[in-house]
């Protein structure tokens, strides 16, 4: 068997996630109904992650076994094949058989929010009415999270997990220069079901007042997660990088690079 690393890209509105599901269209059903269609055997898409019901990937791997070398442009074959909202940008021949997910030693994600309507950006970023948000108590909540390792108390589904240690890297606030544009970036090991979508609410609470620094500290130190938890809307979050010790490339995705920091001088970080 022959290794291969594919790198993709995916604006997630039409899909409920990477991972094949009953009766829901997925990225990863997608993927392997193409890949079965050329090669007329099964082959199974191993992802570097999940993503929720809506969410989008500026960067993705998975990787596949193939019983050969394959000899087609097998690039080409597949973006005709694929609908629009989904792209391949490289596949990669590896050495061995590293692993997409388990091999994985960073995810980076951003979340995207606009307060003011935007016909545009409806499928792209978060929509809240935040007519006054204090940007200064978020970024104080925010110097308090990377003190913690488990982030029990922030997870959807904390027992479907073997473990809810996350080795939380990074945290940044970025606005634009009217502060109606926002965006948070989390960069760990790794991240647990709805755990950024959770922080970006809680976060949102305590920009608006509706919760206190104190209680949120409370919550993370309790390692218990309420019965029912708030989350952020889907669309604002993007999968954006993926780095291995083998393998660390820039995502190939232009449309992303209409919201993140490539453009200059649009976001400041707070």
């Amino acid at each position: 068997m022959i290794r291969y690393f594919l790198h993709i890209g995916y604006k997630g509105t039409n899909y409920r996630g990477w991972q094949r599901q009953k009766r829901v269209l997925t990225i990863q059903e997608v993927f392997e109904n193409s890949l079965n269609q050329i090669f007329k055997y099964e082959i199974p898409c191993l992802g570097c992650g999940r993503t929720d019901a809506g969410v989008h990937a500026a960067q993705f791997f998975f990787h596949i076994d193939l019983k050969e070398e394959y000899q087609m442009d097998l690039k080409f074959i597949l973006n005709k094949m694929l609908p629009n909202d989904i792209s391949v940008f490289d596949i990669i021949k590896m050495d061995g058989e590293p692993h997409a997910q388990f091999d994985a030693r960073e995810r980076t994600y951003n979340y995207f929010i606009h307060t003011r309507k935007d016909p545009f950006l409806s499928e792209l970023s978060s929509f809240y009415s935040l007519d006054d948000i204090d940007l200064n108590q978020i970024k104080d909540a925010i110097t308090i999270i990377p003190n913690y390792s488990d982030f029990r108390a922030l997870c959807k589904t904390p027992d479907r997990h073997t473990s809810t240690i996350c080795n939380l890297k990074s945290i940044k606030l970025f606005h634009n220069q009217e502060k109606d544009c926002l965006r948070f970036q989390f960069t760990s090991d790794k991240f647990l079901k709805s755990m950024i979508r959770i922080m970006v609410y809680k976060l949102l609470e305590i920009g608006t007042g509706k919760l206190s620094i104190e209680e949120f500290e409370r919550n993370l130190k309790s390692k218990v997660t309420l019965p029912f938890v708030n989350i952020a809307y889907p669309q604002g979050l993007y999968l954006t990088r993926i780095s291995y010790p083998f393998l660390d490339i820039l995502p190939r995705n232009e449309m992303f690079a209409v919201l993140d920091e490539r453009i200059k001088g649009f976001w400041k970080e707070a």
